[in-house]
């Protein structure tokens, strides 16, 4: 590669590595182009998966600020640049990874923050964004129906009392008439 070649490619690593919110770092040996083109398809809404330099990617990953990755970065590497939910990124690769064992996640950034392949993996074991935020709407729903049932009790009960003293009041006044 010439020199101004290699500026640009260290250029556009360095950019992706800034607008994406997360990295993750894997080894594609043994992988045919058709496994690598039906990787980069079901990674396509959240993420841009590409072939990378391991020289000019750690100069990039410097340039960008990005920490943790130097080790990780012999052999052949490909990097999955996430702009979209890293949770759904680690479980596509997670789950391309075992459906084809050639593909070795072996680590990443999230963040800022270095990840090992054993953080990328608890990464994919959570659940998405979505089911996430709606427990936490669950869980906010329960208590606010634990505080209208809290509230309203006292005047049920008020109320409960009084028809208590009604129904016996009329059955005193039956007995009298009687």
């Amino acid at each position: 590669m010439a020199k101004p070649d290699k500026a640009a490619a260290i250029a556009e690593l360095t950019d992706r590595f800034r607008e994406s919110n997360a990295a993750v770092l894997t080894e594609y040996r043994g992988l045919s182009v058709a496994q690598l083109k039906t990787l980069r398809r079901s990674l396509s809404g959240d993420a841009t998966y590409a072939v990378v330099k391991n020289t000019l990617t750690a100069i990039a990953a410097k340039d960008a600020g990005v920490a943790g990755l130097d080790e990780a970065l012999a052999g052949p590497s490909a990097i999955a640049f996430v702009t979209g939910d890293p949770v759904s990124v680690a479980k596509g690769l997670r789950d391309f990874a075992r459906a084809n064992p050639a593909l070795v996640i072996k680590g990443g950034v999230l963040d800022g923050r270095a990840l090992t392949a054993a953080d990328v993996t608890k990464l994919a074991d959570l659940e998405s964004r979505e089911v996430l935020l709606a427990k936490a709407a669950g869980a906010m729903k329960a208590s606010l129906s634990q505080a209208v049932y809290l509230f309203a009790a006292p005047a049920s009960q008020a109320a409960r009392v009084v028809e208590a003293l009604r129904a016996q009041q009329a059955g005193d006044t039956e007995e009298s008439a009687a």
